[in-house]
């Protein structure tokens, strides 16, 4: 008959096994070689820079005071930077390779109201050849952050470019800059104001050689559905039937590449010529006038999804600044569960035959 006690079951707690594993590291300090191997040859493994310990008596303490010099950085390895025969996968070349959402503040020049300091999310990638095992992508930022202090300019993204290119060593590159930019709206009626905020990126793209300057802008709107309006009017005079047309949250992703020879294209230029393609931008200060005015200005300008990117295309072919450019529209339905969407393309710069498949899930705007 066996009989158990329960404090010899009983697991035991990890204060006691701390305990026990110092009162055993104590013991093994002071025994032989032989004596530890009698009791159990596993316990040398616990006496850190014994003769029988499998590993040396490493430091645990951070050095605070330690200093690195030159010929000390030389012996660092550099894996990144390795020989071509530690490549992994196909030895194939990389279009783009670099660090995506590193954040600091930038000085914009603004059209209306000097200079404004905008927290700037940078993406900076480069070409990798094919022989080549990899970057250092640090040098993608502090290239970056040689020329942050200045006001920007695409004079001073070049700048940035060249120097990351000459110290990557590569051909092709791209630097994005992707900010909120706040511009001053006033309201219908009310004569009230307030700031509206646009997602804008920049953009300096080098391939071969060559040098395209691209600003991109998420313009918010209302679009009100003509068929529906229509359909609403026809209740309200044929059955005296109360209808009212259904109208939704809209973004449109306008891109354009820049020609400076043309002259300055202005974030606040960019802007307007959104407005006037689409009037019923989205409101900031709202008083009941100022409803009832939204209201009215939705019913002046129906629009379907397909008319957004010919409206938007209208005011970009009319501006000599703007080269090549592309028009993404997203009216988020209020009747339907899918949204409408339409892509207007011209030129060769943003022509493509695949589309992102998450592209349009970008299009939304959150208040």
């Amino acid at each position: 008959m066996n009989i158990h006690t329960p404090i010899l079951d009983a697991a035991p707690e990890r204060e006691e096994a701390e305990a026990a594993l110092t009162l055993l590291r104590k013991w093994a300090k002071g025994a032989t070689a032989t004596e530890i191997l009698e009791l159990d040859p596993s316990v040398a493994r616990l006496v850190p820079g014994g003769d029988m310990a499998d590993y040396p008596a490493f430091s645990r303490e951070y050095p605070e005071g330690f200093e690195t010099d030159e010929g000390y950085k030389s012996t660092l390895p550099d894996l990144q930077n390795g020989p071509s025969s530690l490549i992994r996968g196909a030895r194939q070349q990389i279009q783009h390779v670099g660090i995506s959402n590193f954040r600091l503040p930038i000085r914009f020049r603004t059209r209306d109201n000097g200079e404004l300091m905008l927290e700037t999310s940078v993406t900076g990638s480069v070409s990798l050849e094919a022989d080549k095992k990899g970057i250092n992508m640090s040098r993608i930022m502090r290239s970056f952050y040689k020329h942050a202090e200045a006001t920007f300019s695409f004079e001073v993204i070049e700048a940035a470019l060249d120097d990351y290119i000459s110290d990557l060593e590569s051909f092709d590159a791209r630097i994005q800059m992707r900010f909120s930019f706040p511009m001053k709206v006033d309201s219908l009626r009310s004569g009230l104001s307030g700031y509206q905020y646009y997602d804008i990126a920049l953009e300096l793209v080098e391939t071969g050689g060559v040098r395209k300057k691209i600003m991109h802008l998420d313009y918010v709107y209302s679009s009100t559905c003509p068929c529906s309006l229509e359909l609403s009017e026809h209740a309200r005079a044929t059955r005296g039937q109360l209808a009212t047309p259904h109208s939704q949250r809209s973004v449109a992703r306008v891109s354009v590449e820049i020609d400076d020879d043309a002259g300055c294209l202005w974030f606040e230029d960019l802007i307007e010529a959104c407005r006037r393609a689409v009037p019923t931008e989205t409101q900031v200060m709202v008083k009941r006038e100022d409803e009832q005015a939204f209201a009215e200005l939705n019913a002046a300008n129906p629009i379907f999804v397909e008319d957004a990117a010919r409206l938007f295309c209208e005011q970009l072919q009319a501006d000599v600044r703007v080269g090549d450019f592309r028009v993404i529209a997203s009216h988020q339905e209020s009747l339907h569960s899918h949204d409408a969407v339409s892509v207007l393309v011209e030129g060769e710069t943003f022509a493509a035959e695949s589309l992102d498949p998450k592209l349009f899930n970008t299009l939304f705007h959150v208040g």
